[in-house]
């Protein structure tokens, strides 16, 4: 719902506008070494997690720098490659899909020792309704991880970041990654051929995923689909052009409710796979 670390760059009067994403389109540049883009209401609390991630050795995340003059923040650019649709054969391979795993366990580790400020007001709209104590990025699409040498070396776009269940993390990332959508929706941004159970297995065998969250993630992914649903019709409700626009294109809320009975329908599936 982010912007890009580098695939695609239109040169504008106003620097080089980053394209990517459904929030913040034609609002995010790269100037130099920075990115300015809009800063979210909760930006002081956002960066100072970022910055504490740094501080405990996660890397891979734009680190704050400052606030422009007319309330715009400025993060360090992350160089390299993303993915944006229809989504290229390289970032759906298996090792790509393993280095996200991989990226997203990184940063949970990190995550659990930074402590969150409770005053910030998280945004809610793709939140785990259980919460919890560990900030969650929430957004890792596929638009917001940038690679290098065909593997993912970091993440972007944390303004959706609130509290939840790590596992929450995993059932996010699943949806875009594995993805966790039925043949139909998937045929129309991914390349064909793609094993659903088989890669759910990889990133939950690369994130390192315990057996009791095995167990638990097909029932997550379904209440992440709930809610991801929720997030879009808020936003068709407010008469969000680009919403509106993405609704229409991808099939409207039938392809929404052929999804998720598809899940309901081979959560079964899903579960032996990931605890065969």
């Amino acid at each position: 719902m982010g912007w890009s670390g580098g695939s695609v760059i239109v040169v504008t009067d106003e620097g080089e506008a980053l394209v990517g994403g459904m929030v913040n389109v034609g609002a995010v540049f790269r100037r130099g070494s920075l990115v300015e883009r809009p800063a979210p209401r909760n930006a002081r609390a956002l960066h100072g997690y970022l910055l504490a991630l740094k501080e405990h050795g996660f890397d891979a995340a734009p680190v704050p720098v400052g606030r422009t003059d007319d309330g715009r923040e400025q993060l360090t650019f992350i160089p390299g490659e993303v993915a944006l649709p229809p989504f290229p054969d390289w970032v759906m391979t298996k090792t790509a899909l393993e280095s996200v795993g991989s990226l997203l366990r990184r940063l949970h580790e990190a995550s659990t020792t930074v402590e969150i400020d409770v005053r910030a007001g998280w945004p809610g709209d793709l939140a785990d309704p259980e919460g919890g104590t560990m900030l969650c990025h929430n957004d890792v699409c596929l638009e917001n991880v940038v690679f290098r040498d065909g593997r993912a070396a970091a993440l972007i776009d944390f303004d959706l970041a609130a509290p939840g269940r790590p596992l929450w993390d995993v059932a996010m990332t699943a949806r875009y990654w594995v993805p966790m959508i039925d043949p139909a929706s998937a045929a129309a941004l991914h390349p064909p051929g793609l094993d659903t159970p088989a890669r759910l297995r990889i990133l939950a065998d690369s994130y390192g995923l315990s057996p009791r969250d095995r167990a638990d993630l097909p029932g997550v992914i379904e209440q992440a689909t709930q809610v991801c649903r929720a997030f879009v019709a808020a936003r068709v409700a407010d008469g969000d052009p680009v919403y509106l626009q993405a609704l229409a294109e991808r099939g409207g809320w039938e392809r929404w409710d052929r999804m998720q009975t598809w899940l309901a329908d081979r959560r079964e599936t899903f579960t032996a796979a990931l605890l065969t």
